[in-house]
């Protein structure tokens, strides 16, 4: 397993990533306290200079290990699930363009907040064929450039649906992709799941990667998760992938990203 920490490539009204204002420093600063790599949460890609956060990370040693794409619905309103037949089109457009960025920087491609909730005065059917199909759009493209695709479970308070590992479990089997698996987050699990290890287990072979908040989505250690029991359950099921800690930058993007190695290297070491 390998740690990294997100980092947004613009500013953004997310709380829970660090800044987007200077990204290279903090991407220098990222990489200095001993991460392995560092997680791009990327509203448009036009707007961000790909080769350049290329050829940074290369030079600095780390890796992109995932590209997140919820600003774009924070932001634009983009969704997947939309009852707009334009707005859907124009999510999985975003998301295409997003798929070029993650094989270029040797990344996943995560769907979390962009599948959008269950319209109102819409049925969960017929939200999940929207999904269903804008996914099946995007898929078989990012198959065709080697990358993979992991949808989030979102908390209640903020999705009105996929808020646990085996509601996402179910849409992944439905998809019938290879190239899809899920992405647990210990923020949301705390608030959904019944135990956060048997989620991770459950996940099994396509829990492809992780991110890591505490209980309050501050720093590991600043909160009352057990972190040792869910890397416990990683390893059983052989997790080789990434750690990545999305957490809000309290009380500064430096204090958490130290609180967050110190806990984390400590359960993870370097291999």
């Amino acid at each position: 397993m390998e740690l990294a920490y997100v980092v947004s490539a613009s500013p953004t009204r997310f709380e829970a990533v660090a800044s987007g204002r200077d990204l290279e420093s903090t991407i220098r600063q990222i990489a200095a306290l001993g991460f392995d790599g560092v997680e791009l949460a990327i509203r448009d890609p036009a707007l961000i200079d790909t080769e350049r956060i290329a050829a940074l990370t290369a030079d600095l040693g780390i890796r992109t290990p995932a590209i997140g794409t919820g600003q774009a619905y924070l932001e634009e309103g983009l969704s997947l699930a939309s009852p707009e037949a334009g707005v859907r089109d124009r999510a999985v457009t975003r998301l295409l363009a997003q798929v070029d960025v993650a094989c270029r920087l040797g990344a996943l491609l995560i769907v979390g907040l962009i599948h959008g909730p269950v319209p109102p005065r819409t049925d969960r059917a017929r939200a999940l064929e929207w999904l269903l199909g804008g996914l099946g759009r995007v898929a078989p493209a990012a198959r065709g450039r080697g990358v993979r695709i992991v949808i989030e479970p979102i908390n209640r308070y903020e999705s009105n649906w996929l808020n646990t590992v085996d509601e996402v479990l179910d849409v992944v089997h439905r998809l019938g992709e290879d190239n899809v698996g899920v992405l647990p987050d210990t923020f949301h699990m705390n608030i959904e799941e019944v135990d956060l290890a048997a989620a991770v287990r459950r996940a099994g072979p396509r829990l492809w990667h992780v991110h890591v908040a505490d209980s309050n989505r501050r720093a590991p250690g600043r909160g009352h998760l057990p972190f040792a029991d869910v890397v416990s359950a990683l390893t059983g099921i052989g997790y080789e992938g990434t750690v990545s800690a999305e957490i809000v930058p309290h009380p500064s993007v430096l204090d958490a990203a130290r609180q967050t190695i110190t806990v984390m290297r400590a359960l993870v070491p370097r291999a």
